[in-house]
């Protein structure tokens, strides 16, 4: 379902280098749950692919048959040889990390019997920290499943695995940042995007005024009888301050999410530069196209306009496409019924 998403959104360019590009670009903030690192002792975080068919077949019954983080040729020369493929801390990148090394792509309960993993031949799929790749639902397993599956011949492009980027987020990154996710969330709570307001006292701005009435009043009336205070508009650059009862209340949401939640809803924000859209998203009161429509708003009025620029606005808004769906189907796969 995702990569039919995402090819749907890079097919509708229409210009195959503008694929390329996308894969380099991003219009959104930093997520600060995917950016964040925790601290290791270990060897560098340089990685490279290892699947000699050779040593696979000497080593298969001495070592673990996983996929997982393994240091770069530069590491250690004591360490033992492994047949177990090694991934990129990043999974989203514009690079081709490594031929594909499997034929079969499979999904399995896990040996606990709480979640599922990913099959890649005989090898369980794991994080970069070498735990268990273990998912919450069926679904969300065969999604990534799929993304593995779609992956060419030729190699493994990570970008196109958004699914997987944000199921590594949410089992490694979450857990460990919860707290500094939160709290970098409601520290641009106040610069929310649905909370800056056009001024409606000149030509120029007044046109932009008049849609965000139309299309985010509707939005912020949903705040008010969701959480019980209207939220304030403004016109500053610099934000405004929302009532503490409101911000208490959307704070409130964030601590009771879990961590699939959590890194969706992070990820969402980072990409709309609203929380408010996010949650929106999350309780189901805005679908994708209405999400990406708030956020496009005042460019899509400045392209109606002026026109659009070729590699610019066609590249972001196809990134956009595939951040906010990307996540608002990771959001919904995540959930057990």
């Amino acid at each position: 379902m995702a990569n039919l998403l995402i090819n749907r959104t890079l097919k509708s360019i229409g210009n195959s280098k503008l694929i390329t590009a996308l894969s380099s670009r991003s219009r959104h903030f930093s997520s600060i749950a995917a950016v964040e690192q925790p601290q290791s002792d270990g060897p560098s975080s340089s990685f490279s692919f290892s699947s000699d068919g050779q040593e696979n077949k000497n080593n298969r019954n001495n070592q673990d048959d996983s996929i997982h983080i393994k240091p770069s040729s530069s590491s250690s020369k004591h360490e033992t040889a492994s047949s177990s493929v090694t991934m990129p801390m990043s999974f989203m990148t514009g690079s081709i990390v490594g031929k594909r090394f499997y034929n079969q792509v499979t999904t399995r309960k896990a040996d606990d019997g709480n979640g599922w993993t990913v099959m890649l031949d005989y090898r369980t799929l794991k994080t970069p920290s070498k735990r268990p790749l273990k998912l919450p639902t069926l679904a969300l397993a065969k999604a990534i499943a799929a993304e593995w599956e779609y992956q060419q011949t030729d190699g493994i492009r990570p970008f196109t695995m958004p699914l997987m980027r944000l199921a590594c987020t949410a089992l490694e990154r979450v857990p460990l940042t919860r707290p500094k996710v939160i709290d970098y969330l409601m520290q641009k709570f106040n610069q929310d995007l649905v909370f800056c307001r056009a001024p409606d006292d000149n030509d120029l701005t007044s046109v932009v005024h008049e849609r965000q009435v139309e299309k985010i009043d509707p939005l912020l009336d949903w705040v008010k009888s969701e959480f019980g205070f209207k939220p304030v508009v403004y016109s500053s650059f610099f934000g405004g301050k929302q009532e503490d009862g409101l911000t208490k209340a959307i704070e409130t949401v964030l601590k009771q999410t879990d961590d699939c939640e959590l890194a969706a809803i992070d990820a969402i924000a980072s990409s709309a530069h609203s929380l408010i859209i996010a949650i929106g998203i999350h309780r189901g009161k805005l679908q994708t196209e209405e999400a990406i429509e708030l956020i496009r708003l005042e460019e899509d009025l400045q392209v109606d306009r002026w026109g659009l620029v070729e590699g610019g606005h066609d590249v972001d808004l196809a990134d956009l496409k595939v951040q906010i769906a990307s996540a608002a189907v990771f959001l919904g796969l995540s959930r057990r019924i």
